[in-house]
């Protein structure tokens, strides 16, 4: 039985496509355009027991010196604490 789930409810196609994860694969999610892309991972970490999230922008560049920056991460279902 799957433990993730993805989706594109806002596309060029017909039909929604989706994808399904497992605790032990988890699922990634890519949104791209020319000047970059945005990821999205899901996964269960079996130490704590929680499913955990990543969001990360990434933008290609031969020279390496292209955008890879952590935009949020943290539990599913749980408010991110403010300081």
């Amino acid at each position: 039985m799957s433990h993730f789930y993805g989706s594109i409810p806002n596309s060029g196609r017909k039909t929604i496509p989706t994808a399904r994860g497992h605790k032990s694969t988890g699922l990634i999610v890519y949104a791209s355009s020319d000047n970059g892309a945005i990821e999205t991972r899901l996964w269960y970490d079996k130490e704590t027991g929680f499913d955990m999230f990543k969001v990360l922008q990434q933008t290609p560049d031969q020279q390496g010196s292209g955008v890879y920056e952590v935009l949020a991460s943290g539990v599913v279902g749980e408010k991110e604490e403010e300081d």
